[in-house]
Order: structure tokens, then sequence, then C-alpha cells
């Protein structure tokens, strides 16, 4: 099963960024954890993974080298137990604090497509820091894409905190609280680029088990004006949300477009 074609490359270039390789473009990526939700402070499981069905682990592990926990306080939570496999990734989390955390994998990097002095073509990935070094500066015709990715999801014990964003690349900015989503009720979200509103902007929502369905049932948003769109969620369960977008604000000189993109998981309850 595979979804819209910009949701395709936006896989596409996060797993890249992530370690996997061949026909990424035709799959999903996302985290889930195995609870969003407690009552007390207590362990959680999460699950990564790069699959053709969503929430199901039957392609590549999401790799977890940029993963970042974010507590309620603002610090920094570290994984426990983390385990890439041959079709998933796992970590636990020891969640003490009180509040919401936002958990994280952060992608940023470049491709390039050039030809070299005997006029063959190739291909690089890589960071800014590398491209010097390993791209040639003769290079003809050389084409660089800039790509800025985020997966998450977020996990609350007790009373709820406010989610803060970083206002850096597409972010996901809860007007209703990321883990107060009940089946029938509406709630409403904004995307933002670099901390402004980002309007116009093509929403996707999926709700999981699409193994055992016939249609994807996608929902689909614009943002409007404030970046803000709503839904109301037809059923409980999880739902992978997307986004994507792109532009010209590139910090590579030789980078002429920057590509963004989101993958969230959300649980509605009954």
């Amino acid at each position: 099963m595979h979804f819209k074609t910009p949701s395709r490359l936006a896989a596409a270039c996060l797993v890249a960024l992530c370690g996997a390789f061949t026909s990424a473009q035709a799959h999903n990526v996302w985290l889930l954890p195995s609870t969003t939700v407690l009552s007390k402070a207590e362990w959680i499981t999460v699950d990564a993974a790069v699959s053709n069905d969503l929430f199901f682990f039957n392609h590549f592990p999401l790799g977890l080298e940029n993963l970042t926990v974010t507590a309620p306080d603002g610090s920094a939570v570290a994984p426990e137990n983390a385990h890439k496999g041959k079709l998933r990734s796992v970590f636990d989390l020891n969640l003490t604090q009180t509040g919401t955390y936002r958990l994280a994998v952060l992608n940023n990097g470049l491709f390039a497509t050039y030809k070299d002095k005997a006029g063959q073509p190739r291909r690089w990935r890589g960071t800014a820091e590398k491209f010097a070094a390993e791209v040639p500066a003769d290079a003809q015709d050389l084409k660089v894409t800039q790509s800025a990715g985020r997966i998450e999801t977020y996990v609350t014990v007790g009373k709820p905190s406010a989610v803060k964003s970083s206002g850096k690349g597409l972010e996901l900015v809860p007007v209703t609280h990321p883990n107060d989503l009940v089946k029938g009720d509406k709630a409403t979200f904004a995307f933002h680029i670099d901390g402004k509103p980002a309007a116009g902007l093509e929403v996707v929502l999926v709700a999981g088990a699409t193994r055992y369905r016939d249609k994807q049932d996608e929902i689909k948003a614009t943002t409007d004006a404030k970046g803000e769109f709503s839904v109301t969620w037809p059923q409980a369960g999880m739902y992978w949300v997307d986004a994507d977008a792109k532009d010209d604000k590139v910090s590579l000189p030789q980078a002429k477009e920057r590509r963004l993109s989101y993958v969230g998981t959300l649980e509605v309850l009954p």
C-alpha cells in the first residue's frame, strides 16, 4: 500500500539519512510508543521502523542515531536498552517527570548529483561539513538539495504540559494537546516552518492497521493563514500524520532547494 507521492518523497529523504536504502520511497517511517498516556511514572517501549503497512514492522529498522527525547522540564532523557534489529529498532524510556515528553528523530543533510571529470554521473549524500571534502570543487552539472525532517510522537505522564516548538524546520504546533485526543472530538493543530505559520500546507492523516483494510481512508486537510487545520477523529487508535514542504531557505550556497518533511504519531482514545 502506497501513500501520496510527497509522502513517499519525504520518506525517501528521511530513510536515506537514517541509513536505509533500496526502494525507500515506497515505504513509511514512524515512531510507535507502547502507550502515550500514563497516570504515573512508568517505563514505556518505543518501536521505530520503515514499513509497507502502518505500524507493522515488515521492511527495515529506523535509525536512532538522531533520536532526541525531551522531558517536560526541557532536559534530555537518555533512551535505554536501544536495539536495532532486522525489521525494527526499539528502545525503552523511564518516564519519571509529570508532564509531556517529546520524542523525535531529527534528520538534516544534503543530496547531490553531478558529473565527474570523465562525464560519469555521480550521487552523494552527507552533511554540510563533509560536502567540501567529498564533492569535487570542479563537479559538472552539480545539483544540491538540502533536507530537514522530523519524525516524532508525544507521551504524557499525569497532567499534560505545554509542548514548546524549536522554531526550526517543519513542526507540528499543538493547539489541542496531542495527548488529549478522543474519538468524535475535534482537534486543532498548526504547522510552522522555522517558527512561522505555514499556510496552504497539505496534511494527510491515516489511521493505523492499514494491513487489514482495502482502503487507506486518508483524512486530508489544508492549513489556513495561521497554519492551522482541524480534524474530527472518526475512530480511536494510532494515527500517522504527514506533511511536506519545500523552499529556497538553504544554508549551503551550492544548494538551491530545501525539502522539509514531518511525520508524527498520535493516539486517539475511545
